[in-house]
């Protein structure tokens, strides 16, 4: 195995580690609220070690991995989209349908006048 092999399976390993540590993360954050809890820390998570996998797939020239991967980092960008308009810190925009609730992105509600 050439050293740049070796150096991509290395890439390949740390991106699906970092990837599973997102499962960790969500069962502790469920552990301590004694309730099923997603941290935001889980899609910050989730996109760096997609991000990282989707190199390694590229490197690897396989469609069905890329596409996989592909799909995912927008998934995770759209969430963290949705969290941070939630916490009033992303780009207002008219809202349809119920807010996220303090227990799906960690933070509390904003109270009107705040």
């Amino acid at each position: 195995m050439s050293t740049t092999e070796t150096i991509w399976l290395g890439i390949g390993f740390l991106g699906q580690g970092i990837f599973f540590m997102r499962w960790v993360v969500q069962w502790v954050a469920s552990e301590r609220s004694a309730a099923s809890h997603v941290p935001i820390a889980f899609w910050y998570i989730s996109l760096v070690g997609g991000l990282i996998t989707l190199a390694y797939a590229i490197y690897r020239r396989d469609p069905v991995f890329i596409a996989g991967q592909s799909v995912g980092t927008f998934v995770y960008l759209r969430n963290l989209m949705l969290i941070s308009r939630a916490q009033g810190t992303g780009p207002r925009a008219p809202v349809e349908g119920p807010a996220l609730s303090s227990r799906s992105t960690g933070v509390p509600p904003r109270v009107a006048g705040e």
